[in-house]
């Protein structure tokens, strides 16, 4: 079966509710990830590719241009949500991205109740958002640890340096 096109897997939060419905009802495993993915890196795709060995389905939650602003300041994003949707879709370990407009994905985990939250380990386990809803579910918490050397912030540093 060919693989879906990258447009094809970004969708709504009320299309991804009743996919992760059919997924549950056949005992597939649920996977939720999120974050801003400005300036895709080797971390980004690490912790992806690791987030979808924990279970069956990928879900990624991207921080709307505008929600980015308000969490990283003015200047950001550096590509529009448009794109950095395109790009996670196009991703092999990617099912399935949906854009959010709030500061943090706690409506979009308590509407998908995934059973794995996956976060980078820069988390601490007390902080990442949504984490008692999945614990209640009877899901699993997995902090991801960082690659040195990659974060976006710091990318763009690096950057302006250069320029």
């Amino acid at each position: 079966m060919p693989a879906p096109a990258a447009r094809d897997k970004i969708k709504p939060l009320r299309a991804l509710v009743g996919v992760v419905r059919r997924a549950n009802a056949r005992g597939r495993r649920v996977v939720f990830t999120n974050g801003c993915f400005d300036l895709l890196h080797a971390g980004h795709v690490k912790l992806l590719e690791h987030a979808r060995r924990q279970g069956d389905l990928l879900i990624v939650g991207l921080n709307s241009d505008r929600s980015v602003r308000a969490l990283k300041g003015p200047g950001r994003p550096v590509f529009s949500q448009r794109d950095r949707a395109l790009l996670l879709a196009e991703l092999q370990s990617v099912d399935y991205v949906t854009i959010f407009n709030e500061r943090t994905p706690q409506r979009l985990i308590e509407r998908l109740r995934p059973d794995v939250l996956m976060k980078g380990a820069d988390w601490r386990s007390g902080q990442i958002v949504g984490s008692d809803v999945v614990r209640r579910k009877g899901g699993r918490v997995v902090r991801f640890p960082l690659l040195k050397g990659y974060s976006t912030t710091a990318l763009i540093q690096r950057m302006k340096k250069v320029a």
